[in-house]
C-alpha cells in the first residue's frame, strides 16, 4: 500500500518520484510519515463559521482555513437558492480568484433543478422559483465545474446535454429517480451520483432506485460523505465493495458550522443545528455535515480495512480525474506539487499547492523533566 520514497519538487512541479531510499538526494526539506496527493473536496458549502452564498469573502475564508485539513482544491457549493443569488454568486466567484491557499477551482450548484420529492435541507421555495437561464453566466464567464441535478425533472436530460457541451460534470442527486431514470441520466452524460444514500430513491430489491444504479453502473464515480451519520459504517464498506477506490470520491458537504463550536448556524436563511459529529435543520433533517476531508480518510481506513494509499487516492487522484484536472490528483513527475503531509496517525501535518506551504502544524514540544 505505501513504499518509501522521497518527491522532489521544483518550481511548483514534481520533477522525480523516488521509490525506495532517496540516495544521493539532498536532505529532505520536509519529512512526514505519509505523503499524499493534496485533497480536493467537491462539495463545500461553508465552514470555519462562514457559508458559501454571495460573498466573496466566504470564499477567501476558505481557501485559507481549508489547507489545515488537507484541501488544496475544492468547489464552493451552493445550495438551492433564491433567483436573485445566482448573479452575485457568480460575481462573488470571480472576485475570489487569485485566493492565497486551497484553489477555488470552480462552482458547484446543488440544484436547483432537483426532486421536490428529497429536498434534503434545501427550500421548496428555492426550488420552484428556479429561472431557466440560471446556468446562462456562470457558463459565459466559464466558471461552472459541477452541477447536482434530478434527470427525472421536466428538461432534465437536455439540460445534462446542455452542460456536457460546456464541460461541465453532471451530478445527479437530490432525486426521486427510478432505476430507468437514473440510467437514462447516464446515458445523457452524467458522470456522478451527489452524496449516494441521501436525498435519493433507496434501494430495494424489487424498485432497485438510484441507489442500485449508482453501485451497479461503472460510468458514474460515487461522492460518499463518510461521517458515520449520513452513511453508516456498513453502508461506506458496501460503497466500496460495489465500486471500488477507483469509483469513489470523498466528499465533506461541510456547512458553516464545520470545524466551529457547536451552536446554531445558518444554510440559506435557515438556522441549522451543530453538534460534535452532525448538523440538521430544526426538524432533524440533515443539513450539510461537520465533516473535514482528513477525517474521512481517517474514518475510511478505520472502518474498511482499505490501505492508506487507497483512502488518499478517494480524496485526491479520483475527484481530479473527475473533473478532467490532467495536473492534480498524483504524485507523478510533471504534475501540480500538490502535497499533504501526514502523520502516522493520518493528520495532517502540512499541506503544499504547487511547492507553497500553505498549512503547517507546530512541532510538539517535549518539556524538560
Amino acid at each position: 500500500d505505501l513504499v518509501p520514497g522521497a518527491v522532489v519538487v521544483r518550481s511548483g512541479r514534481i520533477v522525480d518520484v523516488v521509490r525506495g531510499p532517496a540516495g544521493d538526494l539532498p536532505a529532505p526539506v520536509h519529512q512526514a510519515a505519509i505523503v499524499s496527493p493534496g485533497f480536493i473536496d467537491l462539495q463545500v458549502n461553508g465552514g470555519f463559521g462562514v457559508e458559501i452564498g454571495d460573498s466573496a469573502q466566504a470564499i477567501l475564508h476558505l481557501a485559507a482555513r481549508l489547507p489545515a485539513t488537507g484541501v488544496t482544491a475544492f468547489l464552493p457549493t451552493l445550495v438551492s437558492s433564491s433567483a436573485e443569488v445566482y448573479p452575485r454568486a457568480c460575481q462573488a466567484f470571480l472576485a475570489s480568484r487569485g485566493a492565497a491557499g486551497a484553489l477555488p477551482l470552480g462552482l458547484h450548484l446543488e440544484g436547483p433543478f432537483i426532486s421536490a420529492r428529497r429536498l434534503g435541507a434545501h427550500r421548496k421555495s428555492a426550488v420552484a422559483s428556479a429561472p431557466p437561464g440560471l446556468y446562462d453566466p456562470f457558463l459565459e464567464h466559464d466558471i461552472l465545474r459541477l452541477v447536482t441535478l434530478a434527470p427525472e425533472v421536466e428538461d432534465g436530460l437536455a439540460r445534462i446535454r446542455r452542460l456536457r457541451t460546456h464541460q461541465v460534470v453532471v451530478s445527479l442527486g437530490h432525486t426521486d429517480a427510478t432505476y430507468e431514470e437514473l440510467v437514462q441520466g447516464i446515458d445523457a452524460g452524467a458522470t456522478m451520483v451527489t452524496h449516494l444514500y441521501n436525498a435519493m430513491s433507496g434501494f430495494n430489491h424489487r424498485t432497485p432506485g438510484t441507489v442500485g444504479a449508482a453501485l451497479l453502473d461503472d460510468r458514474v464515480v460515487v461522492g460518499l460523505i463518510a461521517d458515520g451519520v449520513h452513511s453508516h459504517r456498513a453502508s461506506v464498506r458496501l460503497a466500496l465493495r460495489a465500486k471500488g477506490a477507483d469509483r469513489v470520491a470523498l466528499v465533506t458537504d461541510a456547512i458553516a458550522g464545520a470545524g466551529m463550536e457547536p451552536g446554531v448556524y445558518s444554510l440559506d436563511g435557515q438556522e441549522v443545528l451543530v453538534d460534535e459529529t452532525a448538523a440538521r435543520l430544526e426538524d432533524g433533517t440533515l443539513a450539510g455535515s461537520v465533516l473535514a476531508l482528513d477525517q474521512a480518510v481517517r474514518n475510511v481506513v478505520a472502518w474498511t480495512g482499505s490501505g492508506v494509499a487507497e483512502a488518499c487516492r478517494m480524496a485526491s487522484e479520483v475527484p481530479a480525474r473527475l473533473l478532467g484536472l490532467r495536473a492534480k490528483g498524483r504524485l507523478a513527475v510533471g504534475f501540480d506539487a500538490d502535497l499533504v503531509l501526514l502523520d502516522d496517525e493520518l493528520r495532517v501535518r502540512a499541506t503544499f499547492a504547487e511547492g507553497r506551504c500553505l498549512f503547517h502544524r507546530p512541532p510538539t514540544l517535549s518539556l524538560p523533566t
